[in-house]
């Protein structure tokens, strides 16, 4: 089976979108992130991730409604493909696999 990198930003940014489901836009992703590692992010750099990842194939998108609050214009909505999933689950059983073999720092 042939493994696919993720940089640490797309990974967590995959991650994210699958935590959201529905709710995973652009603006809902990085303050999701920004929340949990407790450090700004800058949109270009979430931006970035998504278009990348959706050219690899781990991402979809398509348009939300619009909104008035958003002065019409409407979200994209990004949605983790089974290769996302797959990918994370391979992410996932690397870095566990890690973590087995270090020794515990007391």
């Amino acid at each position: 089976m042939k493994k696919t990198k993720l940089g640490e930003l797309e990974e967590l940014v995959l991650l994210t979108v699958v935590y959201l489901n529905e709710s995973a836009y652009g603006v809902q992703i990085k303050l999701e992130l920004e929340n949990r590692l407790k450090q700004p992010l800058s949109v270009g750099s979430i931006q970035t991730s998504l278009k990348r990842m959706e050219e690899k194939g781990y991402l979809t998108s398509e348009f939300g409604e619009a909104t008035q609050k958003r002065g019409g214009k409407r979200k994209r909505i990004y949605c983790a493909t089974p290769l996302g999933q797959k990918v994370l689950q391979e992410m996932k059983t690397v870095r566990s696999k890690f973590y087995e073999v270090i020794p515990s720092i007391s």
